[in-house]
């Protein structure tokens, strides 16, 4: 059975811009901490969000139970 290379391929999610106004010092942090994992800022950024939104997702499901 052989596949199409269609079903390969992967599609990127579609993403929202978002003008975010950080103090120069955040900014310093955050470009720090992305550097030692070899992220950019906008990608650590999201990183930081979507850890955060998984934990508070997490902790209302206990709740709920």
């Amino acid at each position: 059975m052989t596949r199409d290379f269609r079903e390969l391929t992967i599609v990127p999610d579609k993403k929202k811009s978002l003008l975010l106004r950080i103090n120069t010092e955040l900014w310093n942090d955050l470009n720090t901490w992305a550097k030692d994992e070899l992220r950019s800022v906008n990608a650590q950024i999201e990183y930081i969000l979507r850890a955060e939104v998984h934990k508070r997702k997490k902790r209302r499901r206990s709740e709920e139970d």
